[in-house]
């Protein structure tokens, strides 16, 4: 899997894609290239868990066959937690939701060489009040995609 970290300390996300091999020549694309898409909708998990709620898995499928509808497509499942605990705290949590998500998927055959990860932590909130409610709705894996673009050699 490559991996492209960056420094909690400093207030960047954590990218990675594990569908990438060592020693690949594929440059991770950016999380700036991705766009999101009426069609796939965002996943929410309880505090301090990670695996994939029961509810959720009629959004994973459906999210499951636009993604297979669109195989040229790239994924970023973005994983976001609430505003509570350090920021350090929060990224690799914050991964762990967007791994399972991803996991579900590649389970359903999406291909993992499709995927890049990344964690905001509590750095993108969707909510800004400090309800239950809304901390909970930023507990999620909200997914962007990039269209594949081809490559074309001239001879």
């Amino acid at each position: 899997m490559r991996s492209s970290r960056r420094s909690a300390a400093h207030g960047s996300p954590s990218i990675s894609s594990p569908g990438s091999s060592p020693g690949s020549s594929t440059a991770t694309p950016r999380p700036s290239e991705f766009t999101a898409s009426v069609n796939l909708q965002d996943i929410h998990f309880d505090f301090d868990r990670y695996d994939n709620r029961p509810g959720d898995a009629g959004i994973l499928d459906a999210n499951d066959a636009w993604l297979k509808a669109h195989r040229d497509d790239l994924i970023l499942p973005e994983g976001h937690r609430e505003e509570r605990g350090a920021r350090e705290c929060n990224v690799a949590p914050g991964e762990r939701p967007a791994k399972a998500a991803m996991n579900y998927l590649t389970a359903q055959g999406v291909q993992a060489s499709r995927f890049t990860l990344i964690s905001y932590g509590k750095e993108r909130p969707g909510c800004t009040e400090h309800t239950e409610a809304h901390r909970a709705r930023n507990r999620r894996v909200h997914f962007l995609v990039k269209a594949k673009q081809s490559v074309v050699c001239d001879r």
